[in-house]
């Protein structure tokens, strides 16, 4: 069987005497889709920041290509091909899309302070370089016309494609959404849709946590489901869909 990119092998996290992740363990394929549904408070936003080094497990591990990530701080996660948006946005509402976007792209820079004070022409071609690719990620996300347009000004909706614009620019190798769905209108929450297909044809990998169960149904390939920290029930949107333990989940037990 391949390597799979990312794997959780029996991962716990506690928070005061409450098990926040309890012996979590799945796999993601390199270029799948893949949704961790469940229950507000399910634990599904602590399981992304595990994965992104926001937490440290206090059991387990967690492997990204085939090495554990869980002694990394975000930063490097970052650098090793891991992005995340975040569900409430998190935007340089003062600067404009496309300096957001540039951020991103920090951790791929090479100059240091010393060629950047003194211009070298080396740094001059890497920073024109670094604003050709800010661009084209804004043209991917259909923010090109907002490229000066301040972040916090944006509609919602934009700033949640923005958002993903910035992680993009970051050459993940797997982008984490946390809700990118939320409060978005239908016609939004539709290019949304087909924003995630697009990435995924550039070779990404996606995981997502969303409660829109037709965006769900629409992308993802596989879905964990969880409750109280601990996974239920695992694979295809349809299996899950009718497991019983994730409709009493989600709808409660008739006894």
């Amino acid at each position: 069987m391949d390597t799979p990119l990312l794997s959780l092998e029996n991962v716990t996290k506690t928070f005061g005497g409450v098990k926040a992740v309890n012996n979590m363990s799945f796999e993601v394929a390199d270029g799948s889709v893949i949704g961790i549904i469940g229950p507000n408070g399910a634990g599904k936003t602590t399981v992304f920041n595990l994965i992104t080094g926001n937490y440290v497990p206090d059991g387990g591990d967690i492997r990204f290509q085939d090495h554990s990530i869980i002694k990394l701080k975000p930063h490097e996660i970052v650098e090793h091909g891991i992005a995340r948006t975040f569900q409430s946005i998190r935007l340089f509402a003062n600067l404009p899309a496309i300096e957001n976007v540039l951020s991103g792209l920090h951790c791929r820079m090479q100059s240091g302070l010393f060629s950047s004070l003194f211009r070298f022409r080396s740094q001059q071609k890497e920073e024109q370089l670094a604003l050709d690719r800010a661009m084209q990620e804004l043209e991917f996300v259909g923010l090109t016309a907002n490229w000066n347009t301040r972040a916090g000004s944006l509609s919602y909706g934009n700033q949640r494609l923005l958002e993903m614009a910035r992680a993009l620019a970051s050459d993940p190798k797997l982008i984490i959404l946390d809700e990118p769905a939320g409060s978005m209108n239908q016609p939004e929450t539709e290019v949304l849709i087909t924003l995630i297909q697009a990435i995924q044809k550039r070779g990404i990998t996606i995981m997502l946590i969303e409660h829109d169960m037709g965006l769900v149904m629409n992308v993802c390939e596989k879905l964990v489901a969880i409750e109280y920290g601990t996974k239920i029930a695992e694979g295809t949107p349809q299996e899950v869909q009718n497991n019983p333990r994730v409709i009493e989940a989600y709808l409660g037990r008739d006894d």
